[in-house]
């Protein structure tokens, strides 16, 4: 049952990103009209409906199966008493029913309203409920006493950041798949979406890098220190250290080497074509790094952090 509740997380964590992150993606990166921008392709609203809709059932089912760890079976955690007990006693409870909440507004809207502007500043900002309501998931919430409130929004700015980014990484793998090298109106707005989003994913890496030693201070600490190479723990989020880096390095290559080679073939449709090719194999590699980070993230935090050790 420990390894369902993990991997329940991790959909969890990856459905919330993309609906917070690609509904924000929607409105700042592509273009408000037109046949490139969101409203007029099919496939944002689809995406972004799939998310919540794997929202929904991730949180039911999470909810049961932590509950069931909790009480021991999963008979027992189907008992009235008990979900009474875990919905008004434990912090996971109201944070679940939170995330479905936002999940199931989230659907509905996208399943009934046209597709635009309101539509996407509404599943964002549902989608931005749900992404907050994780850190009652994890260690964010679980600090008492002096600074538990700055470990609390440190966590929630951590993971905002995330879902940022990896929303935003998600519908540049999918505008990558979609891109045709003799398509001039997709590419340039394929191109000015990488490009508008370099100061964005900068600022991301940034509040990312913060949050992350603001976290670390309190799961860590100078006294968990040597736990780093010797624990379960220590050694995941070591691995969880490499494979951010290895994002970084990807992003870097993306804004610095393919995205400035796709502007320059723009006009050439075989090199285009080359130039996207690139482009797709390397968010294809980002995506996967990204859904290795969150599955350690879901780990992690069914695991007791060095500072308590």
């Amino acid at each position: 049952m420990e390894a369902a509740v993990v991997v329940l997380r991790w959909v969890q964590y990856a459905a919330s990103f993309v609906l917070a992150g690609g509904a924000l993606f929607a409105l700042y990166a592509l273009p408000a009209r037109g046949p490139s921008s969101a409203a007029a392709m099919a496939w944002p609203r689809r995406v972004l409906a799939g998310s919540a809709a794997i929202l929904l059932l991730a949180t039911a089912l999470g909810l049961s199966a932590q509950t069931a760890v909790v009480a021991g079976s999963l008979s027992a955690a189907l008992a009235p008493a008990t979900l009474a007990s875990v919905l008004t006693d434990m912090a996971m409870g109201p944070a679940s029913v939170a995330r479905g909440l936002s999940a199931a507004l989230a659907l509905g809207l996208l399943l009934a309203k046209r597709p635009g502007t309101p539509a996407w500043v509404a599943s964002s900002s549902l989608g931005a409920v749900a992404t907050a309501s994780l850190a009652w998931m994890g260690h964010g919430a679980a600090t008492e006493g002096a600074g538990s409130l700055i470990h609390l929004a440190a966590d929630i700015a951590h993971l905002a950041a995330a879902a940022v980014w990896i929303g935003a990484i998600v519908f540049f793998l999918i505008l990558a798949r979609l891109a045709d090298g003799t398509d001039a109106d997709g590419l340039g707005a394929f191109h000015d979406a990488l490009a508008g989003f370099s100061g964005i994913g900068s600022a991301l890496v940034a509040v990312l890098l913060a949050t992350g030693l603001v976290n670390s201070g309190f799961l860590v600490g100078m006294a968990g220190l040597p736990g780093l190479f010797t624990t379960l723990y220590g050694r995941l989020l070591l691995l969880k250290l490499l494979v951010f880096a290895a994002m970084l390095v990807l992003a870097a290559a993306n804004r610095f080497r393919l995205t400035p080679a796709l502007r320059g073939a723009l006009d050439d449709p075989d090199r285009a074509a080359a130039a996207v090719v690139a482009l797709r194999k390397s968010l294809a590699l980002e995506t996967g790094a990204a859904l290795a980070v969150l599955a350690l993230v879901a780990w992690l935090g069914r695991l007791a952090p060095l500072s308590s050790l």
